[in-house]
């Protein structure tokens, strides 16, 4: 196994070196910058709207639905996915790797983000299939074949499903489940291999309940996860309140002067950090990688258009709340003045600290090591575990659509043993299979997207004349 993993590793990280520096980046942003002047900038137009639609008559007892979920519960569902270990483990690499300059980069990628999400959204309601069982079928798979006719679309779709189940279905649980195998271990010294059983025999449950009972749980957990972290966050911030200003300044300087941080030219330098942070913000908020479509799919709406805009609100809690709150601990803390990181830049990557247990680092500097490390452990179990949740559905979804309904069960048999073998793996070459296949499912989702810009706006416009 260490031997192919050395071999495979190489490899892997140069595709996705060559992806995110130049592929991903135009594609991402060439995407959200288009929608953005389509829709006429309705991530800032209808934010108002979106907010009143997700939070107006907001319950965590959603009940069962005749037919799919609810409006909260797909976005709940949605949120599960995006809320995952790219919020903490993620952006705790961007920044190892890209500096404090990568959370910058972050935002711009979300803010476009918001609107290349609101036209999937959009576009998956408009394009879903119904179930006998009372769910809905729906994502890129159905609005890439309406987009191309024939066998080009039938390929680009096949394309699509077939790196959706390998990255989120079975890679991505992969790395969620290790996160949670990893600072569990750090923080309660318990064993890999029980925390990996626990989630198995959980996620087993789950997974056989449906979509109905999978609703149930992420309406629950989702807010109130949310919350938890949030509240420790901001005891933190408030604790190092006098380094808060100097925290954004650095996230200014080093978007565009990373290599003062990074080291090596500013070209090197310019390149790192924007790639990181495109790469780890798509991991993290998912905005045109083609993932949260299959929630938004479920909701019980009749305008997409309405979905389209609760939709953003998921990207806004992602990046600019989450995302962007743990960001702030982790460079108040460790790259200020004071900090054991503030003079190291790039040195960084080769002390003891790692993705998973920057977090923790960071949040131990308040709380104490100890309790530092268990409150982080706690939050990325349920923010991974509710990410396993959601991509386990967007890998059935697409499992379903190339090999029928029948294919389910062995679906979610191979799902759980990659659950649990992600909990004992070293996690270097499955995040950079989970990247690439991330990375690779934006293509054919892109071009869906573009091809359809003519059936965003008409419902946009049909929505401004109610």
């Amino acid at each position: 196994m260490a031997q192919l993993e050395a071999a495979l590793l190489p490899a892997v990280v140069k595709v996705n070196e060559y992806l995110s520096n130049y592929i991903l980046v135009f594609l991402l942003i060439g995407v959200g910058l288009w929608y953005t002047i389509k829709t006429r900038f309705v991530q800032v137009r209808c934010f108002g709207e979106g907010m009143k639609k997700t939070f107006g008559s907001l319950s965590l007892r959603g009940g069962r639905q005749e037919q799919g979920m609810s409006s909260f519960q797909a976005l709940a569902t949605a949120i599960a996915a995006q809320v995952g270990t790219g919020n903490i483990v993620g952006a705790s690499g961007a920044i190892l790797t890209g500096g404090p300059g990568a959370i910058f980069w972050m935002w711009i990628i979300a803010f476009f983000g918001m609107a290349t999400i609101y036209a999937e959204a959009t576009l998956a309601i408009k394009t879903r299939r119904a179930d006998s069982d009372g769910s809905y079928r729906g994502g890129p798979v159905y609005y890439i074949t309406t987009a191309f006719q024939g066998g080009f679309g039938r390929f680009l779709a096949g394309f699509f499903a077939v790196a959706i189940i390998l990255a989120l279905g079975f890679m991505g649980c992969m790395v969620q489940s290790n996160s949670i195998g990893s600072t569990f271990n750090t923080a309660f010294g318990i064993p890999n291999w029980i925390v990996g059983v626990v989630l198995v025999v959980i996620c087993g449950i789950i997974f056989l309940g449906g979509v109905q009972r999978l609703a149930s749980v992420t309406e629950k957990v989702v807010p109130i996860m949310a919350a938890i972290f949030l509240l420790g966050g901001l005891v933190v911030l408030i604790a190092r309140a006098r380094y808060i200003p100097a925290t954004f300044g650095m996230i200014f300087q080093y978007a565009f002067q990373p290599q003062a941080i990074i080291g090596g030219g500013f070209g090197y330098a310019i390149k790192t950090a924007i790639s990181q942070g495109a790469k780890r913000g798509l991991f993290s908020n998912e905005a045109g990688m083609g993932s949260t479509p299959h929630a938004h799919a479920q909701a019980n709406v009749t305008d997409p258009h309405d979905q389209g805009v609760v939709a953003m609100i998921g990207v806004f809690m992602d990046t600019f709340v989450v995302l962007t709150l743990n960001a702030l601990v982790v460079i108040s803390t460790l790259y200020t003045a004071d900090g054991p990181l503030a003079a190291c830049g790039a040195a960084a990557e080769s002390t003891t600290l790692g993705k998973a247990n920057l977090a923790q680092t960071a949040f131990g500097v308040v709380f104490g090591e100890t309790a530092g490390a268990m409150f982080v452990a706690v939050c990325l179990f349920f923010f991974a575990f509710s990410t396993i949740l959601s991509w386990n559905l967007f890998g059935k979804i697409n499992v379903i659509y190339l090999f029928g309904k029948g294919s389910a069960k062995i679906y979610a048999a191979l799902a759980l043993v990659f659950i649990f073998l992600g909990t004992l793996m070293s996690n270097d070459l499955v995040w950079e299979l989970t990247d690439m296949f991330n990375n690779l499912m934006v293509i054919p989702n892109a071009l869906a997207l573009f091809a359809l810009t003519g059936t965003v706006v008409s419902s946009t416009h049909m929505s401004g004349k109610k």
